[in-house]
């Protein structure tokens, strides 16, 4: 399998994902921008502005008019982060041609409208309609409320916000409520002008098609040909390049609500700069706390029973690894103390070749997965497109069997506690 990509003009990027093993299309065009305070709630909501109507199908009912000639296309959107960028995404899945009764070429139509909603919206006097920015605000605003009741979720963000103190990465996804209140129509549609002309634009088309045909449609598109070349404004994702400072004393932050459950997360920085540190990040997180052969689930979990649920996952772009564990309030000192030992543990070189053997094959069974689901594999390549490192399934999967023991200690003994954040009960003092 390969991402065929090439520029349709500076800063605007296709790839090409050829694949038989699927009945379906799936289109993805992806817009990417730093992640910034000022910005992250703007961001948030143009998807779902977008959604509401373009200029050749001007309302909700329109689109879904078109899309039900389109043979039940579904199309989507929304948003997410990648190290210090937000992406907004913009999906739409189809059948292919293959399966089609009257030969139609469906693909053309789907990438035309998809196209159509991301570049093309529909606006009254340069600017979007007043109703949709009031429906979309309160279905934002219902999104930035409803991150509390994921107890697990809400306090990794939060961790996350302390570890990097409300900038990058540290935002939350869809914005807050205080920039919601105040954005104006004029603001956000002058916004959405300013964004198009200096976002990345990378665009995915996975399927069973016809490589030049597919060019040949994204090169007559009229919309794309409007849209100008750029210096593309967004960061590249890269570990290698993240500046991590030393930090002497942990934070710790507790916080208390309505809950039954603690929630204790803690923040790693890796301070490793070993080449192919990613791979050997990937090994090391995986026997430290990804499954349930890993240290924190067997000694923390299963031994101790100090746990409901404990595991850790490694961030990538920013070069962290983050601790994530419910417990019983009363027992947050044991385990606190026993996650750090097992960190402690695997700096020591205090696990077993068959670890390491049971972890690259975890690692690679997922791997391997990629390739089964369509949105699995954009998510992979737009992260290479991001870290501007290409590589392919099997070359991935050479390099994390290729990981030593040695390569594993080195990079944990580089693991720095930043954050201990801890979300416990009202009656707690």
């Amino acid at each position: 399998m390969a991402d065929y990509r090439y520029e349709l003009k500076q800063g605007i990027k296709a790839h090409l994902i050829k694949t038989d093993i699927f009945k379906t299309n799936l289109i993805t065009i992806i817009l990417t921008t730093p992640l910034k305070r000022e910005n992250v709630t703007k961001n948030a909501l143009i998807p779902f502005l977008l959604k509401r109507g373009s200029k050749n199908f001007p309302t909700n009912e329109d689109i879904s008019k078109r899309t039900d000639e389109l043979y039940g296309t579904s199309l989507n959107c929304g948003v997410d982060k990648v190290g210090d960028n937000q992406i907004l995404k913009f999906v739409a899945e189809s059948i292919d041609n293959n399966y089609t009764l009257n030969g139609e070429d469906l693909i053309k139509d789907v990438i035309d409208l998809l196209i159509d909603v991301t570049f093309n919206p529909y606006m009254e006097n340069g600017k979007f309609k007043e109703t949709a920015l009031d429906t979309e605000k309160a279905h934002l605003e219902d999104l930035i409320n409803s991150k509390i009741d994921n107890k697990d979720i809400y306090a990794y963000n939060k961790c996350l916000e302390n570890m990097y103190e409300f900038t990058g990465f540290g935002l939350y996804k869809y914005g807050y409520l205080q920039d919601l209140e105040k954005l104006s129509l004029e603001e956000i549609s002058e916004y959405y002008f300013e964004l198009l002309k200096t976002c990345k634009i990378d665009i995915f088309i996975s399927g069973n098609f016809d490589e030049n045909h597919v060019k040949e449609i994204l090169n007559q598109n009229e919309i794309l040909k409007k849209l100008n070349e750029r210096e593309p404004e967004y960061n590249v994702a890269d570990p290698s390049t993240e500046v991590v400072q030393k930090v002497d004393n942990p934070k710790k932050i507790q916080e208390k609500l309505d809950v039954n459950q603690g929630k204790l997360v803690i923040g790693y920085n890796i301070l490793d700069k070993q080449p192919n540190s990613r791979d050997i990040g990937i090994v090391c997180n995986c026997i430290l706390g990804d499954g349930a052969s890993s240290m924190l689930f067997q000694n923390v979990r299963e031994k101790a029973g100090l746990a409901y649920t404990v595991k850790s996952g490694f961030i990538k772009p920013k070069n962290i690894i983050m601790i994530n564990s419910g417990i019983e309030i009363q027992n947050y000192d044991k385990a606190l103390e026993l996650i750090k030992e097992q960190v402690e543990n695997i700096k020591k070189g205090k696990f077993s070749d068959k670890d390491i053997t049971n972890a690259k094959t975890y690692i690679v069974s997922g791997i391997k997965n990629i390739e089964a689901e369509q949105d699995t594999e954009v998510i992979f390549y737009m992260g290479q497109e991001l870290s501007s490192k290409y590589f392919g399934i099997n070359q991935h999967i050479t390099s994390i069997n290729s990981v030593t023991k040695e390569q594993i200690v080195e990079f944990a003994k580089s693991l720095q506690m930043n954050t201990i954040y801890f979300l416990t009960g009202l009656e707690n003092n």
